[in-house]
C-alpha cells in the first residue's frame, strides 16, 4: 500500500521491445506486489485451467489488451474474455479474479464489477456475479495470514451476459489478494507502537491490465 509497479508483455527485455509494448498498451500496474495480469478477447475454449493458454494461442486466436475491438473482429456472439493472473511468490494468495465492465447511459458513465474466477475453488454465483466471502484473515499481533486459502494462478474464459453490439463499452482486468498488513501496522508492529486507528489495519493489494475497447458498429 505503499508504492505501486508498472509491468509490460514484450518480447524480449531489450529498451526497443518494452517501448513496443508500451505503444501497444500492452501494459498492466499493480498496488506493489509482483502480481502479473493480461487480458485478451478471441476464440478461446469454452473452460481452461488456471495455468491458462500458451502466448501463441492467445496472440494467433485473439486481440490482446489496449486495443480495440468490434463486432466484424467477433468471432463469437459477444466479446469473449480471457483473463489470467500470477501471484507475486512474496506476497499473499490470489483471493479473487475480476472483469470491470463500463459504459455510457446517457452522458452518465457506468461501470460494474463482474468475479471470473475464485481463489477457493468455487464459482462465482450466477445472480450477482460474486465469489463467496473468503475466510482468509490476518492476525494483527504479527501480521501473519490466517487460512490463506487463494491461489497462485487464477484465470477464467468470460462472455459478458449484458452485451449490446450498439453500445460502446470498455473492459479491464483486476485481480485481489488475500487481506494482508497496511505498512502502518507493519510499523507499529516493528517499533511497538499502537495500530494507528484513522487508517484501516489490513488493505488487498490487487493489480489491473490495460483495458479492451469496444467499438459499436455506426
Amino acid at each position: 500500500g505503499a508504492s505501486g509497479l508498472t509491468g509490460v508483455w514484450a518480447e524480449e527485455n531489450t529498451r526497443e521491445a518494452i517501448f513496443d509494448a508500451m505503444r501497444r498498451k500492452e501494459v498492466f500496474a499493480t498496488s506493489g506486489p509482483k502480481i502479473s495480469i493480461r487480458l485478451f478477447a478471441g476464440d478461446y475454449p469454452d473452460t481452461i485451467g488456471a495455468s491458462g493458454l500458451d502466448s501463441q494461442t492467445l496472440y494467433a486466436n485473439g486481440v490482446a489488451m489496449g486495443n480495440t475491438i468490434n463486432n466484424q473482429q467477433l468471432k463469437t456472439p459477444v466479446p469473449r474474455l480471457y483473463i489470467w493472473a500470477g501471484q507475486d511468490s512474496n506476497s499473499t494468495k490470489l483471493q479473487r479474479l475480476q472483469i470491470i465492465k463500463g459504459w455510457y447511459n446517457g452522458e452518465e458513465l457506468q461501470e460494474q464489477v463482474f468475479d471470473v474466477a475464485c481463489g477457493d475453488g468455487s464459482q462465482p454465483d450466477p445472480s450477482t456475479h460474486r465469489c463467496q466471502a473468503s475466510t482468509a484473515s490476518v492476525d494483527l499481533s504479527d501480521c501473519s495470514i490466517k487460512d490463506d486459502n487463494g491461489s497462485a494462478q487464477l484465470a477464467a474464459i468470460w462472455d459478458d451476459p449484458a452485451f449490446d453490439a450498439k453500445q460502446q463499452a470498455f473492459y479491464y482486468a483486476r485481480v485481489l489478494e488475500n487481506p494482508s498488513c497496511r505498512w502502518t501496522s507493519w510499523d507499529a508492529l516493528r517499533n511497538d507502537w499502537p495500530l494507528d486507528k484513522e487508517v484501516p489495519s489490513t488493505l488487498q493489494e490487487r493489480a489491473w491490465s490495460s483495458p479492451l475497447w469496444y467499438q459499436a458498429a455506426r
